[in-house]
């Protein structure tokens, strides 16, 4: 009777040693974790590389004579930014990246070909037609300076960034339609293939709004009737911002 009682000790000393040890390596594995999420916290050198989308309406200044707008312009881009943090705080910073532009632009400037060569005219009031755009497609490199409120305790924060962009002409294109008839022009040498802008983005979290204004023309050798045609593109909208 002696040693089945001591057989029962014995039985239950292990199992309390046992229970004792599955929480102390359970307590261990918590105090780690919690010790991981404190120092991912307290890590300050964070960069806020961003994917970005954008929405805009187009508009087109120093039209020529006559020349309008209809219906709505839009516009649509998006990308990745590389953050480059210049202080402490890392609140200043510079960013550059790569992106892909798409604009279209309502209007009433006419664009045909005669041979080889573009022609362009203003429709008057009178022509009826349901359609008539240009569009284009446009690889970009920004360079933008950035000041923010962030932490890296939030990814919610007020900004203002801005800078240059500077973009490429992939494609582009001409089309009117009317009743009887549709006239496409593709890839018009007179778009200007390069093309460069002032833009800012401000906001808080992840909309923001967002404004980009061109410095050069859209075109580079058209004219109507002699004249240059001249216009530069101004794009309002929206722009998102994603980690």
């Amino acid at each position: 009777m002696k040693q089945s009682t001591t057989i029962y000790s014995l039985k239950k000393l292990i199992l309390i040693s046992f229970v004792l040890l599955f929480c102390m390596q359970a307590y261990s594995q918590v105090e780690e974790s919690t010790k991981e999420v404190a120092l991912i916290k307290i890590d300050s050198l964070y960069r806020e590389d961003q994917f970005f989308f954008s929405f805009t309406y187009n508009t087109l200044q120093q039209k020529p004579t006559d020349l309008a707008q209809n219906k709505f312009s839009t516009g649509f881009s998006g990308g990745f930014l590389r953050d480059m943090p210049v202080n402490k705080d890392r609140t200043i910073a510079f960013a550059t990246g790569l992106g892909l532009s798409y604009n279209s632009y309502n209007q009433n400037l006419f664009i045909s070909e005669l041979g080889q060569t573009p022609v362009y005219s203003i429709i008057d009031a009178e022509t009826a037609y349901s359609k008539n755009k240009f569009s284009q497609l446009l690889v970009d490199v920004p360079i933008e300076f950035r000041w923010r409120t962030s932490t890296y305790e939030s990814h919610k924060f007020w900004r203002i960034y801005g800078g240059l962009k500077i973009s490429y002409l992939l494609y582009n294109k001409s089309t009117f339609s009317d009743a009887s008839s549709k006239i496409v022009v593709l890839n018009n040498k007179d778009f200007n293939k390069v093309l460069y802008g002032l833009y800012i983005s401000a906001g808080y979290n992840t909309i923001n709004v967002y404004a980009h204004y061109g410095l050069n023309s859209l075109f580079k050798s058209a004219n109507i009737e002699g004249k240059s045609i001249d216009m530069k593109a101004l794009n309002i909208g929206v722009m998102f911002y994603i980690l």
